[in-house]
């Protein structure tokens, strides 16, 4: 029996003409958008990601979302899928506190 290997891509050498430059923290910043629509990119694209894990760690079928988010079932399929321009934060926010959750801002 052959042993399977990693699907992952070997690590390849950095060019010597490749410049790398360090992250400022934030990828929306990264890619040229003003520090303040960068903030609430970052903040858009984090609570997804949260919600999406939420569903998935419950084990909620998209119907069960929907019936916990109080949205149509297609939106549920948007979340899961990834489709953030689909999502506003205020909706975001709506969603997490439908499902029992507390969302809560830190200014540093």
């Amino acid at each position: 029996m052959r042993k399977k290997t990693s699907s992952s891509p070997r690590a390849r050498p950095i060019d010597p003409d490749t410049v790398v430059t360090a992250s400022s923290g934030n990828v929306f910043v990264d890619l040229g958008f003003a520090p303040g629509e960068a903030a609430v990119l970052a903040l858009r694209a984090d609570l997804m990601a949260r919600l999406r894990l939420l569903v998935e760690t419950e084990g909620w079928t998209q119907a069960e979302a929907a019936s916990r988010f109080g949205i149509a079932q297609s939106r549920v399929s948007d979340l899961v899928r990834g489709k953030w321009g689909k999502f506003s934060l205020d909706m975001l926010i709506t969603l997490a506190a439908r499902a029992g959750r507390k969302v809560e801002l830190a200014m540093a």
